[in-house]
């Protein structure tokens, strides 16, 4: 990931469709690969200038292009108009905090997603805004930060393995989203592991620093929620639509990319509930902790107030006090002393108070 330096806004009061890029600064240049392939044929990605990447109409294959980066304006511009595409998909291109969505228009659609992923050199959630623009032959897929995350798709285009390369352009598309869905299972067997940890650790020893863990991974579950739930409503629309875009076969996967979908929200929600439950785990563990340092000092103070009371009769300053003249008025207050702090220590234990 790209070193964050600031962030970038939207201007408010900008003109609908004004392409801006929307997230944090960045320095590096921004790349644009083509991989083109049909049932019998293959080319290997290379490096194209963005002037170049144009849909391909007059072969029966698919062309793929993957645009690294999203941070420069100019070149998303290019290829606006390269595809023809509406001034407000190329807006929401550049804005990294779109919410995932799917909008159908003449000869395309526009999909927008977030790829999660789990860093587990920082133990925390990074997500990743990926834009894909498809149409008939063609595949243009926006990342924000450089990377080979979908090298497995690449590899099978190119070993030829399945139903890919004899598939049109929605099937790549499916098999992209499904790799971004993919990866939420990878991040909620992560989280999970985290979760029983937490489970035994605020059973064992609650510390401070459990309770910022239990919050840590409340807030990722928050926003892993709010990244997978709209992608449940982005693959019923691709199910639903009656587009000649999304072949009948393509549905049949879809379906089962929904029902991958669901499963994930209901994992989330459970982990949520979990880690809720966790919560209220610690909140009592630690005031069972409290309550038992509290019984420890409300015995002791049981026993030294006739104690005190005692030393303190003795301590009154009056010229007559019988007790006072005799030998044995010393250590009698300290045997009686003694035995009442047995006596207390004995009742205490049989009520079991201590």
């Amino acid at each position: 990931m790209t070193t964050v330096s600031k962030r970038q806004k939207k201007p408010a009061g900008s003109s609908p469709g004004s392409v801006v890029y929307v997230g944090v600064d960045k320095d590096t240049p921004v790349t644009v690969t083509r991989v083109r392939y049909a049932p019998d044929t293959y080319e290997p990605a290379r490096v194209v200038p963005p002037n170049e990447c144009r849909p391909d109409t007059s072969s029966s294959g698919v062309v793929w292009y993957t645009v690294d980066g999203v941070h420069n304006v100019d070149i998303l511009k290019t290829l606006g108009e390269n595809f023809s595409l509406h001034p407000l998909v190329v807006e929401d291109i550049g804005n990294t905090t779109q919410r995932p969505k799917l909008e159908g228009f003449d000869g395309y659609y526009f999909l927008a997603a977030k790829m999660v992923t789990y860093d587990a050199r920082f133990s925390k959630l990074r997500s990743e805004h990926v834009s894909i623009v498809f149409g008939r032959g063609f595949v243009v897929l926006f990342l924000q930060d450089p990377g080979d995350l979908f090298a497995p798709i690449r590899q099978r285009l190119e070993a030829g393995k399945g139903r890919i390369r004899a598939s049109g352009s929605d099937y790549l598309v499916y098999a992209l989203v499904d790799a971004i869905v993919d990866y939420y299972f990878n991040v909620l067997e992560e989280l999970g592991e985290r979760v029983e940890k937490l489970e035994d650790e605020v059973v064992v020893n609650p510390t401070v620093t459990t309770l910022r863990a239990i919050h840590h991974v409340k807030r990722e579950l928050i926003a892993l929620r709010r990244s997978i739930w709209p992608m449940r409503e982005v693959v019923n629309a691709l199910i639903r639509d009656e587009s000649p875009l999304v072949s009948p076969d393509v549905k049949i996967y879809l379906r089962d990319l929904y029902d991958h979908t669901v499963h994930v929200i209901d994992s989330v929600e459970t982990m949520r509930d979990i880690i809720t439950g966790t919560l209220d785990v610690y909140l009592s563990s630690v005031s069972n902790r409290l309550n038992q340092v509290m019984k420890v000092l409300t015995v002791m103070s049981s026993i030294f107030i006739p104690l005190t009371f005692i030393v303190g009769v003795y301590g009154m300053n009056f010229r007559y006090m019988p007790e006072l003249e005799l030998w044995w008025g010393y250590p009698a207050v300290w045997l009686f002393m003694l035995a009442l702090t047995f006596v207390l220590l004995v009742l205490f234990k049989r009520k079991k108070w201590m």
